[in-house]
């Protein structure tokens, strides 16, 4: 199968590339390499550097017969949203129409959008949240992802292109960034290996669902085979708060850091946490990898990452 992966050389889409590549897909991947490597990317992928705005996608589709697009390019920073919602709008809103028009233009008959399951669904009534939990984001980038959601519902109603959307809990591993805000587990690791002390938000005990990246590349695959449209949350329905991650990481990390309170962050989400249940109920999907575990995988890559640099 003809694979294009959007955003391909950044953290999760890289993943989701060398797994498809491992299963004998064809795989071009698209990333302007903002917050991408050239480090991630597959030597058995075939690689445009390009902005998913611009005019060159178009190339990329004249060139290559693409039959699956798994578009995971994205401004991606919460904050980032809030203090520039044009830019983020501009990559998220517009960027994803161009591919999408794109995917009309030359025939592409099936979708997989990388959303987002605690923005999206804003302040939760109830806990874990499903997906029919009521849509109220509270940041450009919430609503930048629903109004591409949106889109693909369009697209696949008027057009037949079939979408299967995964709204992502909060995911971590290797390759995430560390620079930027986006990445608790990535900067702490970062901070600490620095041997200096990473900076709590407020009380630290809001929670997130932190879900590993191998789990994340393992719903992108089922996703594949999947006929209809749909939405499905991706995460592990467990919450951790960001204190009980600061020690567990700190005893992974064998650092002496201290616990370093800063203010709270305005308008910061106390509690996020997504339900699993349709995803395997439909494709027998289930998270593998628990925090402890995949946290100790997560400070091993960057510790190696230190020790070889």
């Amino acid at each position: 199968m003809n694979i294009l992966v959007t955003g391909g050389a950044g953290f999760i889409g890289s993943h989701v590339v060398d797994e498809y590549v491992q299963l004998g897909h064809n795989v071009v991947v698209v990333d302007d390499l903002s917050t991408g490597s050239r480090e991630n990317l597959h030597p058995k992928s075939r690689f445009y550097e390009c902005d998913i705005r611009t005019e060159r996608l178009a190339e990329v589709f004249r060139r290559e017969r693409i039959e699956v697009i798994n578009h995971h390019a994205a401004q991606m920073d919460v904050r980032k949203s809030v203090s520039d919602p044009l830019y983020d709008a501009s990559i998220n809103v517009l960027g994803g129409l161009n591919l999408f028009e794109q995917a009309r233009e030359h025939g592409v008959k099936k979708i997989i959008f990388a959303s987002t399951g605690g923005a999206v669904y804003g302040e939760q009534d109830y806990f874990p949240a499903d997906e029919d939990h009521p849509t109220r984001p509270l940041s450009p980038y919430g609503i930048s992802k629903l109004v591409t959601e949106k889109y693909l519902f369009y697209y696949q109603k008027v057009h037949g292109i079939s979408s299967v959307v995964l709204r992502y809990a909060n995911i971590y591993g290797p390759r995430q960034n560390p620079h930027g805000e986006a990445g608790v587990v990535a900067i702490f690791c970062s901070t600490m290996l620095n041997g200096q002390d990473p900076v709590i938000n407020g009380d630290g005990k809001q929670t997130r669902d932190y879900t590993y990246v191998g789990d994340v590349v393992k719903a992108n695959v089922v996703a594949l085979g999947y006929g209809g449209s749909a939405v499905f949350n991706v995460g592990t329905a467990v919450e951790t708060d960001v204190n009980s991650l600061f020690k567990k990481l700190r005893a992974h990390l064998n650092q002496a850091c201290n616990e370093h309170h800063g203010p709270a962050k305005q308008g910061e989400q106390m509690r996020s946490v997504v339900s699993f249940k349709r995803i395997q109920k439909e494709f027998g999907w289930i998270p593998s990898v628990d925090i402890q575990e995949g946290l100790r995988l997560t400070a091993e890559y960057f510790k190696n990452k230190v020790t070889s640099t």
